[in-house]
């Protein structure tokens, strides 16, 4: 029998659990896809290029925008995905990751993981014969950040020299903005509370194109972009009074965005608590692209399933 990989990224297999999974040119061939996906949908034409394959999507986080764009996805393309959680699945009982990576491996063209841990995904990964897609762990985010950067691109061109401010705490979609400021070459700036600083050591490795304070005001200053994320990551609840407390002064309110370039957009990965991490005035204004962000998580993962799997 064929020993186990040691590490996801020696596969030949290609996975995307990290955004450092692909090249800038390939981030942006993905980016250049999801665009004309998009626009080939809107035109109501119909594509069959995912015919006969199936993606496996397991989920023990709750989800929305993950679920519904990935099955839809799939369903455009021709294909088609199953839907799997450890309270319906072999994983409740307490089978091993690895067990049911190989066993889907012999099933489905494709996986999906929503989880907690990081190294479940990896775990996952590292005996996985099809491509393994990270759709959110308590590190990173890499799909939403195909549809950030789709939905950049869209708006105000290529981001490559661009200032974008992060507001809020260092989670996992910080970690992936971090990730991407590197590979796609712009300005990243985050002001968050020390105490919700993200990793030293990604920031180390990232610091030609991240900066950190702690003021929220010099932070957004003719930024291209603001950005954010709730206060509570999902498990993070019960710190939520000391994370109200600490993350009051990086709320996204129009003084803050009256500070940014005057074309600067708004973003956020949802869902978005109005008069926490963000005020209404700003989600539901002019510069919010929020919707259109929301909704080019299809067509980006559209384009990263095709990647992936012809």
């Amino acid at each position: 029998m064929k020993a186990p990989i040691k590490n996801w990224q020696d596969s030949p297999t290609r996975h995307f659990i990290s955004e450092t999974d692909v090249s800038a040119a390939e981030f942006r061939q993905l980016i250049a896809a999801g665009i004309e996906l998009k626009s080939s949908w809107q035109r109501g034409e119909t594509r069959d290029t995912l015919h006969n394959k199936t993606l496996a999507m397991i989920f023990e986080k709750a989800s929305t925008r993950t679920r519904t764009s990935f099955e839809a996805g799939m369903a455009q393309l021709g294909g088609h995905a199953i839907n799997l959680s450890p309270a319906d699945s072999q994983l409740g009982r307490g089978e091993p990751i690895t067990d049911t990576s190989r066993v889907l491996s012999e099933m489905v063209d494709a996986a999906m993981l929503r989880t907690h841990l990081h190294s479940t995904i990896e775990d996952f990964a590292n005996v996985s014969r099809v491509p393994v897609i990270n759709g959110l762990t308590d590190l990173l985010h890499p799909c939403q950040l195909l549809a950030d950067m789709q939905t950049f691109f869209e708006l105000r061109g290529d981001i490559k020299g661009a200032r974008v401010t992060w507001l809020g705490a260092g989670n996992n979609m910080c970690n992936s903005f971090i990730n991407t400021a590197k590979l796609l070459d712009f300005t990243l700036v985050i002001a968050c509370p020390p105490k919700f600083a993200p990793d030293a050591s990604l920031l180390e490795t990232c610091k030609d194109n991240v900066m950190v304070c702690d003021t929220a005001q010099v932070a957004c200053e003719n930024a291209d972009a603001i950005v954010t994320d709730v206060w509570a990551s999902m498990g993070e609840e019960q710190q939520i009074t000391e994370r109200h407390q600490l993350l009051a002064p990086f709320q996204v309110n129009q003084s803050l965005l009256s500070l940014a370039g005057k074309d600067a957009i708004f973003m956020h990965c949802l869902p978005a608590h109005r008069g926490e991490e963000v005020t209404a005035e700003v989600i539901d204004g002019p510069q919010s692209v929020v919707w259109q962000e929301a909704g080019n998580r299809l067509h980006a993962q559209k384009a990263l399933l095709e990647f992936l799997m012809l």
